[in-house]
């Protein structure tokens, strides 16, 4: 018993750890990817190395376990449920964090393990504006490629292939994008240095490992599922950076955080009462009634929603047959007893 409870509750647990666990190696994309383009690297190339190791990582994948499976997306929002509510609730409370956090500082806090560090100080402000800009932009792409995901996967039924299709269009893409930017050859150098290993970290766990488990994550729980844990990356990428880079914590920060933990609670909530409500209804077995009718055939009466006696028309046997409102019938003829050949009179041989 103890067994089964537990293999339940890690099956139902699932998607939450794959999604928290994709969180943090997103923030581990952003600490190295910073360090990264700091010493240097192209983001042009930084972004084409990304998606072409992703793309080898994952197609032999998709090649063998896809090869005999591989086929030739929105959110409903009922606003008279708590659940719902609770969701759209929980998705306003979640941006005002991230956009506390991205846009107000405060006192910076000092921490135990940031004491140790210096950092020089940067003009990090001249872009501001622009950067605020291009981060917009993103999110809404970024959206865009999840809703896109989920409309796909109900008629592609193979996550390993469209995440390898999906790798290579992009560095198609970011190579075409890399010759019209970048016009110098030496931006194309990479040796075993922190360069090789951003390029490979991204392409490995934020490309073809992410967008594989995002699919099926997806698939089960839907994009608004998928996406709620995404405000939780800047958490997890402000405490790693205080540890690794010896950014500073700001207020904003921490007060911003706060109400992304709490925006994000109340979105799980509210989809856990709305997954919880579908496996209900999903568990309804139909009850099955047989009734014969004038005709001598058999009718299965399937139920569908609650069983109700009512009156049927009447056969042309005067008989009454009762039965569930919503329901489909099935009738097919019964099977009749071999007719008897009669003896003939006596008198007549």
């Amino acid at each position: 018993m103890e067994g089964k409870c537990s293999c339940r509750f890690y099956q139902r647990a699932k998607p939450y750890i794959a999604m928290i666990s994709l969180q943090f190696g997103y923030a581990g994309m952003n600490i190295i990817t910073k360090v990264s383009l700091n010493r240097g690297m192209s983001h042009y190339v930084l972004v084409v190395y990304r998606n072409a190791f992703a793309t080898a990582v994952i197609a032999p994948f998709a090649l063998i376990l896809e090869r005999k499976i591989r086929p030739k997306m929105m959110e409903k929002v009922d606003l008279k449920k708590f659940r719902c509510q609770a969701k759209v609730l929980g998705t306003i409370v979640t941006v005002a964090g991230a956009m506390l956090m991205t846009l107000y500082k405060g006192h910076v806090v000092n921490l135990l393990w940031s004491t140790n560090f210096s950092v020089p100080e940067t003009n990090s402000d001249k872009d501001w504006v622009k950067g605020s800009i291009l981060l917009i932009f993103a999110t809404l792409v970024w959206a865009s490629f999840f809703i896109l995901q989920a409309i796909t996967m109900r008629k592609y039924t193979a996550p390993l292939s469209l995440t390898a299709l999906v790798c290579f269009i992009g560095t198609l893409q970011s190579i075409a994008v890399t010759f019209v930017m970048e016009h110098k050859p030496s931006v194309w150098t990479i040796g075993f240095d922190i360069n090789l290993l951003a390029a490979a970290y991204a392409g490995i766990v934020s490309s073809s490992i992410a967008y594989y488990v995002q699919g099926v994550v997806m698939e089960k729980r839907g994009p608004v599922f998928v996406t709620a844990f995404s405000p939780l990356m800047m958490i997890i990428v402000a405490i790693m950076g205080s540890f690794i880079l010896a950014e500073k914590v700001y207020i904003g920060g921490i007060l911003g955080g706060m109400l992304i933990v709490a925006g994000l609670y109340s979105v799980l909530w509210g989809k856990y009462k709305e997954y919880k409500e579908k496996e209900i209804e999903e568990a309804i077995i139909p009850e099955a009634v047989k009734a014969v009718n004038g005709n001598k055939q058999m009718i299965l009466l399937a139920n569908i929603e609650e069983i109700n006696d009512i009156e049927m028309q009447k056969n042309s046997e005067g008989k009454r047959i009762q039965a569930a409102p919503a329901s489909v019938a099935i009738s097919f003829p019964m099977p009749q007893p071999p007719m008897l050949a009669r003896e003939a009179p006596k008198g007549l041989i």
